[in-house]
């Protein structure tokens, strides 16, 4: 059989060789950034709880892990409106693309920059490459539990989440996005509020 013919024959292979090199890329751009692959501790921690210490966005899972889970309920949702003839996979590979290049942006100095300026994340330094990859393979996560779910029970999903995080942490993926593109001073302080 024909090199050509295998991978005729093998059409869901490409998606995920696409993610794959996405990933690699990321992982390229991430570290040209000066990203570290590991927290500067030496430590790696599958999940670490405590937004206000050092460790958080330096290991593979955070409670900021549940806003990008909702960056894959929403990218599902879009897509599935914008290409639903796309099949799901290449929509998933999508979804990843977008997602590496928020990871790729958000470690940029200027949104790290915006972050302390405008938002309770006043001692951000960025991410590690762990916590980033992990970000991606979350919202990954999300993209298909919204499949699994459709649009009605994921957007109940949504909501839950949302609400757990503004109890839990005092911000969530709405309040993120509001804080970074126009921020309000009451919401700041009430988040400061549960800082140490």
């Amino acid at each position: 059989m024909s090199a050509p013919h295998i991978w005729q024959n093998n059409k869901k292979l490409w998606p995920w060789l696409v993610m794959a090199l996405i990933l690699i890329l990321t992982l390229v751009l991430l570290r040209s950034q000066g990203r570290l692959w590991i927290c500067a501790c030496g430590q790696i921690y599958l999940w670490v709880g405590d937004i206000w210490s050092s460790d958080n966005s330096q290991h593979l899972f955070d409670p900021y892990a549940f806003t990008h889970l909702l960056h894959g309920v929403v990218f599902f949702w879009l897509l599935a409106w914008l290409v639903p003839h796309i099949p799901l996979l290449w929509r998933l590979s999508i979804a990843v693309v977008i997602e590496a290049a928020w990871e790729v942006l958000e470690n940029s100095a200027f949104i790290i920059n915006r972050y302390r300026e405008a938002t309770a994340s006043l001692g951000y330094e960025g991410d590690a490459i762990i916590n980033s990859v992990g970000d991606i393979l979350i919202m990954a996560a999300g993209f298909m539990v919204a499949y699994k779910l459709g649009f009605r029970r994921s957007l109940i999903l949504f909501i839950v989440v949302e609400l757990i995080l503004v109890f839990w942490i005092r911000d969530s993926l709405l309040l993120s996005v509001l804080m970074l593109i126009y921020p309000i001073e009451a919401i700041k302080q009430w988040q400061l509020a549960l800082a140490p």
